[in-house]
């Protein structure tokens, strides 16, 4: 454990909502469209359309169509991402060598796949929350900052309570089959995060201590 991670605690969950605000021309009304792919990613925006305007207003409804055609590709790309046509704006080699390729969806909002052999293992999105997946033993945490973290090793079963990397605590339950729960322990008592996993894994980042917990109600911690 050390120094600053002994004296920080782990941020609380807390729900992000954006709010996207839209500026109409003078004379011109937007209008636009979305659609959210098979896999369920962040809708797609389409480029919006002046209904009408003239002159200055001709000028500046054009602007403002550009730009929004300009934000509705990106958004298609991202939307894209779980497709053949997504382009991933980075990757990361993994620890047991596969890939991961990251998806910036906007609004601290990441997606991740990994894959091995041109074949998708799992897919990871954080949707407001760090996303954790167990991958045959292999653990992997895509936090909201679009940061994936993976290693092998250091699991603990519960149901129990653990001291895990960075000197935390993690108390588990078995809720039910294939759902445990972890209560996260500061370093003065307190609950400062609790994960669910409940037939998928559930993890968080401890202030740079990852924790993925399984539905098999192990846990594991690295740094």
């Amino acid at each position: 454990m050390n120094a600053s991670t002994a004296t920080r605690t782990p941020r609380r969950r807390t729900l992000r909502v954006a709010l996207a605000a839209l500026t109409v021309a003078a004379g011109l009304t937007l209008t636009a469209c979305s659609g959210a792919d098979a896999a369920g990613t962040k809708p797609a925006g389409h480029a919006a359309t002046a209904e009408s305007g003239t002159g200055s207003g001709a000028k500046a409804g054009n602007a403002a169509e550009a730009k929004s055609a300009a934000e509705g590709a990106k958004s298609a790309g991202a939307s894209d991402a779980t497709g053949e046509a997504g382009t991933p704006d980075r990757t990361v080699t993994l620890e047991d060598g596969s890939t991961a390729e990251i998806y910036d969806l906007g609004n601290q909002n990441y997606l991740a796949r990994i894959v091995h052999d041109d074949e998708i293992l799992a897919t990871l999105e954080t949707k407001d929350s760090d996303a954790a997946a167990d991958l045959n033993g292999m653990y992997v945490l895509l936090t909201m900052g679009g940061e994936v973290h993976s290693w092998m090793g250091g699991a603990q079963r519960g149901p129990g309570t653990f001291t895990l990397a960075g000197g935390w605590q993690a108390k588990v339950t078995k809720v039910g089959e294939l759902h445990f729960r972890a209560e996260i322990i500061g370093h003065e008592g307190s609950v400062d995060a609790t994960l669910e996993a409940n037939e998928n894994a559930d993890g968080v980042d401890a202030n740079g201590v990852s924790i993925v917990l399984t539905a098999g109600g192990e846990i594991s911690a690295h740094e």
